[in-house]
């Protein structure tokens, strides 16, 4: 793969859903001459969406990777899904990119996953292009729409053409950097944008705007240049307009992606990757040490594993072993592949800025870095709303096991849990569409149907006081017994305390130790003398501690935010053994937690519901019913409007039947995991309620 790192160019493509984003990939590939035919997404032809599920909805569910050549660049555009419960596959995809191509359909302007697609592409680093499409459809508000996108996104986002025409009447688009001599049917006047354009490239070179304010203008390659170092800072994000059904704007469209979007540059990282913790540049270097990424895993129907990788330094060679932060040993790789949608072709290396594909190799994983360096881990949001899911025949339940492991591996927003309580399979994701998409895909891929039962809530345990108490663990039965006896005092711990300023002498005089779990926010200290508890058990001692942690005590959810002091305890020596500590420990645990005021945190989401003006007050009067907070609304443009709340995610986990009930299907919304808080008194009741009922049933 020998292509030089200034000659390529890596996108992905990203949006609300419906705005055109596969069938705009689609026409890149034809019109450059990538792949021949004639796909339609509508048809279930689409050289992006090949997967059965895709063509079924017709929309995507996967980002897809592809790419081509124009102007003698080399361009992966990495095809990502519009609807906000799939932003997994956006945010993967944006690790691999150093441009975001962020699509909004003329027609419906602004949406959520719009928003979404922007703020992400901001969190990533990566420069930002708007393409606007559907310029055929009917009834735009041509200017409305860009005074819209420079009052959500901001006045650096520029028209780089405007549509001559506009519906049926759209015949192409003109240039406001170069500009023509007749407008007469622009939407907009490109002389009304030239110069605001021209001084908005040339302000990050001083001595380029200096020879422009003096009457000489920038060459085209400079202002190729600099519009590209623009774009980086943030100074200019360019707009670009096309209509795939009248094959308008689309040249022009691969002529701005192959001179303006940014190229592979040097990343700036800090954490594990320098010593001591200090910034890390990393440069596209062929000959530098590897440092890749796999941001993608995809599993086919003839479960060949394809874990895509993106290279940022040194050269990634064919059959080698590479090392990895995150192993213990070399990871052995066979061929290297170049992906176009569905079809991979073999190559023998790849270089910075290269993304290509290794099958079939099982130490691979979504996030791995391949290097000495350690890469930041890809911050995929948190899955919430979970389905508890059993084979429907008996016989496949090790087929069904097997199949959510693909899952899990393929999608980063899907999490996997055994209930040790209930003997359940829980399956966590973003929404009730995206478990209902998985369910398709277990039935169609696996040959797996699965029983699902209600959406089940990540509850957790919590104390509100301090307590403590103690607890002899004593059976005897004929020769050896069991002994042991704990003594404890528990605390509350709130989230984000700190372990070192919370565990001092001042405050635990006869402290020894400190053991904290980060996924439970739990902190035990080991402040025991005089050997009361001999130190060869106190292992067995917090295996007591985490298995009720796991268990729950007062309704069988998790424990957290949760700090245990154990102070003193007996043994026997005979009767003593690691056994007997791990059941005194739990049991303790178990009853100075219900003195100290337990209670159940629930979580929270942040919502952000976008609909038509007149419905706002129906949507915000619902949240409050479900005991939402409102935290502010914001036009969206297009007669839409944003209510941002805060809400229990309990009271929310099947919202999307009632917000198209309410709206009539015209309103949308995301949500992301906020935090946990306290559930009031009278929910709290009803859940332990609950808890006690399924308890007796067992």
């Amino acid at each position: 793969m020998a292509k030089s790192v200034t000659d390529i160019r890596n996108l992905v493509i990203c949006g609300h859903g419906s705005a055109g984003k596969t069938s705009l990939v689609d026409k890149l590939l034809i019109q450059s001459g990538a792949v021949q035919g004639n796909p339609s997404v509508d048809a279930g032809t689409s050289l992006c969406d090949f997967d059965e599920e895709e063509k079924h909805h017709h929309h995507s569910i996967e980002s897809t990777v592809t790419h081509f050549d124009h102007a003698g660049k080399h361009i992966h555009l990495i095809d990502t899904p519009g609807y906000p419960d799939l932003v997994g596959q956006m945010i993967g995809a944006l690790r691999a990119a150093d441009t975001a191509l962020i699509a909004i359909d003329a027609h419906a302007g602004i949406k959520v996953n719009t928003r979404r697609a922007w703020e992400e592409a901001g969190k990533a680093g990566c420069g930002r292009i708007l393409v606007l499409t559907k310029l055929d459809a009917d009834n735009i508000d041509f200017p409305g729409l860009i005074d819209t996108i420079r009052e959500v996104f901001g006045n650096p986002c520029t028209l780089l053409n405007v549509p001559l025409g506009l519906s049926d009447s759209l015949r192409g688009v003109v240039s406001t950097l170069k500009l023509p001599e007749k407008t007469d049917d622009a939407m907009v006047d490109p002389a009304a944008i030239h110069e605001a354009l021209v001084e908005s490239i040339i302000e990050v070179d001083d001595e380029v705007m200096e020879r422009y304010f003096e009457g000489e203008m920038p060459s085209d390659q400079e202002l190729s240049r600099l519009m590209t170092q623009a774009i980086s800072n943030g100074t200019l994000v360019p707009i670009v307009c096309v209509s795939t059904n009248k094959d308008v704007g689309i040249t022009e469209l691969m002529d701005v992606l192959a001179n303006v979007a940014l190229p592979p540059s040097a990343w700036t990282i800090q954490g594990d990757a320098g010593a001591d913790g200090d910034e890390m540049v990393i440069k596209p270097d062929p000959d530098a040490p590897l440092v890749a990424q796999v941001f993608k895993t995809r599993i086919d129907p003839f479960v060949q594993r394809l874990s895509f990788i993106r290279v940022f330094a040194g050269t990634l060679k064919k059959d080698s072993t590479l090392t990895s932060p995150e192993a213990r040993k070399g990871i052995k790789i066979g061929p290297l592949l170049t992906v176009q949608a569905g079809d991979t072709s073999p190559v023998d290396e790849a270089g910075p800025g290269a993304i290509v594909a290794v099958a079939k190799c099982e130490d691979l994983h979504t996030g791995t870095s391949l290097g000495d360096v350690k890469l930041p881990p890809i911050g995929f949001p948190m899955p919430m709303v979970g389905l508890a899911v059993e084979p429907k025949s008996h016989s496949d339940d090790a087929k069904l096991s097997g199949a959510l492991h693909k899952i899990t591996e393929e999608d980063s927003t899907i999490h996997l849990e055994h209930d040790p309580e209930t003997k359940e399979m829980v399956l966590t994701g973003m929404s009730e569409l995206h478990l209902t998409l998985i369910q398709e895909r277990l039935k169609r891929r696996d040959k797996v149907e699965v029983v699902t039962k209600d959406p089940k809530i990540p509850y957790r345990e919590t104390i509100q006081a301090d307590a403590e108490g103690s607890y002899r663990h004593k059976k005897q039965s004929g020769g050896s017994g069991q002994f042991a006896e704990v003594h404890i005092r528990m605390y509350p711990f709130p989230e984000g305390t700190d372990v070192d300023e919370y565990a001092v002498k001042d405050r635990f005089p006869h402290l020894k130790s400190k053991h904290y779990h980060e996924k439970s926010n739990f902190l035990w200290l080991d402040s025991v003398v005089g050997g009361s508890i001999p130190g060869n058990f106190m292992p067995a001692v917090e295996k007591g501690f985490l298995e009720r942690l796991r268990q729950g005590v007062i309704a069988g959810y998790p424990v957290q935010n949760v700090c245990i002091e154990v102070h003193f305890g007996k043994d026997h020596p005979v009767d003593s053994n690691e056994t007997a500590f791990k059941m005194a420990s739990s049991k303790v645990f178990a009853e100075v937690f219900k003195k100290a005021r337990p209670g159940l945190l629930e979580p929270m989401v942040t919502m952000h519901v976008t609909v038509p003006a007149d419905y706002v007050g129906d949507v915000s009067s619902d949240l409050s019913t479900r005991r939402g907070q409102m935290s502010g609304m914001e036009s969206a443009g297009g007669g839409m409007t944003t209510v941002d709340a805060r809400v229990p995610l309990a009271e929310v986990s099947t919202y999307a039947r009632t917000l198209s009930s309410m709206t009539g299907g015209q309103g949308s919304y995301s949500m992301e995991f906020s935090h946990y808080d306290v559930m009031p008194g009278n929910v709290q009741q009803e859940i332990l309620a609950q808890a006690k009922v399924k308890e007796d049933e067992d």
